[in-house]
């Protein structure tokens, strides 16, 4: 398993098409894929539970991965969560 901190860079943070997106992305990997936010901790392929964090912009996040895929299903988590245009 494996955790990183991350600080959310999407120009309107995590509302309904950008959490959609990131669900996708999640959806790709066989590894479990959770977000955390204050005490919340979230599977990162539920829509709704996502919808539930409400993220904004400058947020922190920790994110955590566990599977056969886990480094590669992280390094695209980060990559979206990271990118402010996206």
């Amino acid at each position: 398993m494996i955790t990183k901190k991350i600080e959310i860079q999407l120009k309107n943070g995590l509302e309904a098409r950008p959490v959609a997106v990131l669900v996708q992305v999640a959806s790709q990997y066989n590894s479990s894929i959770y977000v955390e936010c204050e005490n919340r901790k979230v599977n990162a392929k539920s829509i709704m539970g996502m919808m539930t964090l409400g993220l904004t912009t400058g947020e922190e996040v920790v994110v955590s991965a566990n599977g056969d895929d886990e480094e590669k299903a992280m390094d695209e988590i980060v990559k979206y969560l990271s990118t402010a245009n996206a």
